[in-house]
């Protein structure tokens, strides 16, 4: 089957990005190497739904250079960057996918993907996943298993292997250290305030910035609100998260995620955004529904007048503010996050069969690995234990 993409001359500004971040990702251009001698992938085909911006692209094509098949499409209607899918044509791997997809060609897009026949899905919210589980189980016995990027995947996928439906191994990618630590908090932290600013050219110091969730994301996201002058209040409904966010010096109240509730009471000229994967956190069908007026202010900003007589503006449709309004995470945190789904599909391969649960986290050697290689790219060292004291901390004493 033939990529199906927007524009193959735009191939060329592709090809920079990509360029940009193979220089910015060592931990990928090593396993890249690597990957070329050794061929961990070689006579299978991975299929993946990813957010097709460069440092994905990247991604592929070090699963390429390790033997597979690759076959690509996006994972949110916003976030695919027509240049760089058609830089990944011209290299060899089928795209299906551009910007600004509507919602059955979205799923077209995931099925022709899936009929290539995978033996490993690289996820990033779990569509493939469900996809293949409840439209072409056939293809099933086939896949050896897959990786999962995010927490709105992860959810997804727990409740299915609650239920007894996952039917081949997953990895949870987003569980790993070398992932959340740094992708979640630092990564989501900069590149929603990246994406906010690109597409308001607003000052942020001065004003209130309302953070709904006070996990990794949550805390990267208020950590550099913090940062750039904003007084910020976080939402919650788990106690603990509470008051770690009151001792990390902000306010915090307990509301719903954005609502109609919220929208009228929201001052008139109030910015909604969202760094959650699906659009439904801030609730974009009652906006539509009940807006008196709409109208586009900017690229990626839409006006909502309420009848109340005041505006909400939303960014990139309620949809990933990072990925959406800008380029989604900086290339160094990604070179960590796409070394953990390199080796974890690497690690599916060379354990085939051997998994007795449907759902397994990273395996804790694969994630130090990727540790001690950044920490050396980062030209940093640490100590080690001596014998001495390795005895000391595992033995009881008695």
């Amino acid at each position: 089957m033939a990529s199906e993409i927007r524009d193959i001359n735009l191939a060329e500004s592709g090809l920079r990005k990509i360029e940009w971040v193979r220089r910015n990702c060592p931990l990928l251009t090593m396993l890249k190497e690597e990957f070329g001698e050794t061929k961990p992938f070689a006579g299978q085909k991975v299929a993946l739904s990813i957010h097709l911006e460069a440092k994905t692209a990247y991604l592929c094509e070090v699963l390429k250079a390790g033997g597979a098949e690759v076959y690509a499409t996006g994972s949110n209607p916003l976030s695919t960057q027509d240049d760089v899918v058609a830089a990944l044509v011209t290299e060899g791997i089928e795209v299906h996918a551009w910007h600004a997809i509507s919602d059955e060609d979205y799923m077209r897009c995931i099925d022709d993907v899936l009929a290539i026949g995978p033996t490993i899905i690289i996820d990033d919210g779990g569509d493939l996943v469900n996809r293949v589980h409840t439209k072409y189980p056939e293809l099933i016995d086939n896949i050896i298993g897959g990786c999962e990027e995010t927490t709105t995947g992860i959810i997804r996928l727990e409740a299915m292997n609650r239920e007894g439906k996952l039917r081949f191994p997953m990895v949870r990618v987003n569980n790993a250290q070398m992932k959340h630590f740094f992708d979640n908090r630092y990564g989501t932290g900069q590149s929603v305030w990246n994406g906010i600013n690109r597409a308001t050219n607003l000052v942020v110091a001065g004003k209130i910035a309302v953070v709904a969730g006070y996990g990794w994301c949550g805390k990267g996201v208020a950590m550099r609100a913090k940062g750039l002058g904003a007084r910020v209040i976080v939402t919650e409904i788990d106690p603990v998260k509470a008051i770690e966010a009151i001792m990390d010096g902000f306010d915090v109240g307990c509301e719903k995620v954005i609502d109609e509730e919220d929208f009228l009471n929201m001052r008139d000229g109030a910015i909604c955004c969202n760094a959650g994967h699906f659009d439904c956190e801030v609730d974009m069908a009652w906006l539509r529904a009940n807006a008196v007026e709409q109208r586009d202010m900017r690229e990626n900003i839409v006006g909502y007048k309420l009848s109340n007589g005041n505006w909400i503006y939303v960014l990139g449709e309620g949809r990933l503010v990072n990925l959406a309004c800008g380029d989604g995470h900086p290339a160094e945190i990604m070179d960590m996050s796409f070394a953990i789904q390199a080796l974890s599909a690497k690690y599916l391969v060379e354990h085939q069969g051997d998994f007795e649960e449907m759902l397994m986290d990273v395996p804790d050697e694969v994630d130090f690995d990727v540790a001690r290689k950044k920490l050396a790219f980062m030209g940093k060292a640490i100590d080690t234990l001596t014998s001495e004291q390795e005895r000391y901390l595992n033995e009881s004493g008695i």
